[in-house]
């Protein structure tokens, strides 16, 4: 039986969307929340034997800065909150199955991650390069127009990108349009910052190779964050 979260409490949140089947004042009698010093092991341990109170203390701690995250990368709050809920479903749902060597802290962004990036579509990765060309467009860097049109600018740089190799391309992606640190990348995707270094290392000399021809286009793409 899958557990069933009250809602109450909850940084103002209402989780009735997804398969997560979320029910305020449903017949569900959870015990006390766990003592917040529970670690995530030891949630997860519990979860694994079918605790859905321990289910539902991890569930309240990850919920909200997962949907954070999410949102960071696909641009949508409620399409965020569905992604976060089902991977939650898929953890429950696959206890038995699911032995986690890292973190569990780890291991929930990383399915956030690859949920989301399972879920963006050409269309959408193209609709967020033109928000940053628009963003920067009146900035310092606007010099990097000059030499090509919008349009040209976003298949440039797309098609330099689709030139990455997939682990090179996460990282630089993750780096460049998700903002986050190298610290953060590393976590997330179970690597050694100096593996992130280095996948970001190849990835701009693979840009300013694709990019040779645009040099100030390349050097937008170093700096833009």
């Amino acid at each position: 039986m899958f557990p069933q979260i009250k809602s109450s409490g909850i940084k103002n949140r209402t989780y009735n969307k997804g398969r997560l089947g979320v029910f305020v004042n449903n017949s569900v009698n959870f015990a006390p929340s766990l003592n917040a010093s529970t670690t995530d092991t030891d949630l997860y341990i519990e979860v694994k034997a079918g605790s859905g109170t321990a289910f539902e203390t991890l569930f309240k701690r990850y919920y909200s800065t997962l949907c954070s995250y999410a949102g960071k990368i696909i641009k949508n709050s409620d399409a965020s909150e569905e992604i976060v809920q089902d991977c939650f479903v898929k953890l429950w749902e696959k206890r038995a199955n699911i032995n986690i060597d890292s973190s569990v802290k780890s291991y929930l962004y990383r399915s956030v991650h690859n949920a989301c990036l399972n879920g963006i579509k050409h269309e959408a990765i193209k609709d967020t390069y033109k928000n940053l060309q628009a963003q920067h467009y009146s900035s310092s860097f606007a010099f990097a127009t000059d030499a090509l049109h919008a349009s040209e600018l976003q298949t440039s740089i797309q098609k330099a990108i689709d030139t990455l190799p997939p682990q090179c391309k996460t990282i630089f992606t993750m780096s460049r349009f998700e903002e986050l640190s190298y610290r953060e990348i590393a976590e997330i995707l179970n690597l050694s910052i100096k593996t992130i270094e280095n996948q970001m290392g190849k990835a701009l000399k693979i840009m300013r190779l694709q990019l040779a021809g645009y040099l100030n286009l390349f050097i937008l793409i170093t700096l833009l964050f």
